[in-house]
């Protein structure tokens, strides 16, 4: 591993110290940011998601345990590697006891120092090609689920409707590796509650009019695999017990059975409501939230990861490409303005779904913004080109406001990504309406 692109926090008030190690850290490929106060630090830390921070104990208005602290109560909080005097060892070793990555004592080898940073560093999101997408925001969604692969705890999977969580639980499935055992998904929304028990759980030969044979339900097919429960907040009372047992006693009885079957497959649970207010109503069991809830993923809407729509775009194409033949042979510039303008109400299926419509009956080259969305095709025939220019304008709009976030709302390195001048970016920033950002 090296720090190639991996972004870097140092905090350090020495100037000596903190410009040795600047220069080294950028000669191996980080992207390094150097704070030189405890304000600076935690402001900075707060923008912008760091690999790993690099952090002196002792700090002209404050101390790196302060840093630390703080920084720890935000979710993906970066590995901290203090640098230590001889006589702060001990606190170094409670901070590790806490939590934080590493220690070394000054003086130190640089080798070994960058050594032990590199131990630390998670994989850079833009490290291989993503599976659910390129932006930031799903990129941590993706890392954290290669990181559930390895263990057996329920995970509950949450966002909008269309926004990928049967997507997400089939990677999390696969990412177990070839012994993984089957994928067995159940919509409980789909199907007719006084039917769901014998579904979920099985039955025995005559245990209800019209069992003829046992039936050998998904909690059993699922075997050593993944049972997936999707929609799960739709789920019968009566079947919220059942289920509570199944996780609690890890078994379950065929309906009309009386034998107790050990259920050894794990749990991913999935849901686009609010299960906390179903709990406060009483139509959700708490003890069941609880249960499933071990460990929660939310899932981002395609409206906040933009990034995202191009890419999925490509694949969708290739996903196609039959049923487009010779006719398509893409999206045109305008079609790409209209979706990242797009809201997405629906998410990802919606615009595969669009993409889809788009290329089965598009006359071709090119897909237009009409192809994309034919029920606002009025709207954009009134007045064409001024709906383009807003068209344009929230495009621009969306890339600087990203931009501007990469760089932690530095100016002079906004500019320079775009190409632009500072004050032109300036001119943009107030015509588009995005704040200064806060210096």
């Amino acid at each position: 591993m090296s720090l190639e692109h991996r972004s870097i926090g140092v905090i350090e008030d020495d100037p000596i110290m903190g410009e040795s190690l600047v220069q080294r850290l950028a000669l191996e490929g980080a992207e390094v940011t150097w704070w030189r106060t405890k304000a600076e630090a935690v402001t900075g830390l707060a923008r912008r998601r760091h690999h790993a921070v690099i952090c002196d104990l002792k700090l002209p208005d404050g101390t790196g345990e302060d840093i630390f602290v703080e920084a720890v109560k935000s979710d993906g909080a970066p590995p901290f590697l203090f640098m230590t005097a001889y006589g702060e060892i001990d606190q170094a070793v409670r901070l590790m006891r806490c939590g934080a990555g590493d220690y070394v004592t000054k003086p130190f080898d640089m080798t070994s120092f960058l050594e032990r940073l590199e131990t630390l560093v998670d994989p850079v999101e833009g490290d291989g090609q993503g599976v659910l997408g390129v932006s930031p925001a799903i990129r941590a969604v993706e890392r954290t689920l290669l990181r559930l692969a390895t263990v057996n705890a329920p995970v509950l999977l949450t966002g909008e409707t269309g926004s990928g969580k049967e997507v997400c639980a089939r990677l999390l499935h696969a990412s177990r590796g070839h012994g993984a055992g089957p994928f067995m998904a159940v919509n409980c929304a789909a199907i007719p509650a006084e039917l769901m028990e014998s579904e979920l759980f099985g039955h025995e030969k005559g245990a209800f009019t019209g069992a003829q044979g046992r039936h050998v339900g998904y909690a059993e097919r699922a075997g050593t695999g993944t049972l997936f429960l999707d929609e799960i907040g739709d789920l019968a009372p009566r079947l919220q017990a059942k289920l509570l047992r199944l996780l609690e006693d890890r078994t379950f009885t065929r309906v009309g059975g009386e034998q107790a079957l050990s259920f050894k497959a794990r749990i991913v649970c999935a849901t686009n409501a609010d299960l906390i207010a179903k709990v406060r109503v009483g139509s959700f069991r708490e003890d069941l939230l609880y249960r499933i809830n071990v460990v929660n993923v939310p899932l981002p809407p395609l409206r906040d990861r933009s990034d995202d729509i191009v890419w999925l775009i490509d694949r969708f194409f290739s996903e196609f490409e039959e049923q487009s033949g010779d006719r398509i042979h893409g999206m045109s510039a305008l079609a790409l303005e209209a979706a990242l303008a797009h809201n997405w109400p629906g998410n990802v299926r919606e615009l595969r779904n669009r993409v889809q419509r788009g290329i089965s009956l598009g006359d071709g080259p090119l897909l237009m913004p009409g192809d994309l969305f034919p029920d606002l095709a009025p709207m954009m025939a009134v007045g064409m080109r001024e709906g383009l220019e807003g068209v344009r304008d929230e495009a621009e709009r969306r890339y600087i406001v990203r931009v501007l976030a990469e760089n932690g709302g530095a100016i002079q390195a906004t500019a320079k990504v775009l190409g632009v001048s500072r004050t032109t970016l300036w001119e943009k920033m107030r015509r588009h309406g995005i704040p200064a950002p806060a210096s």
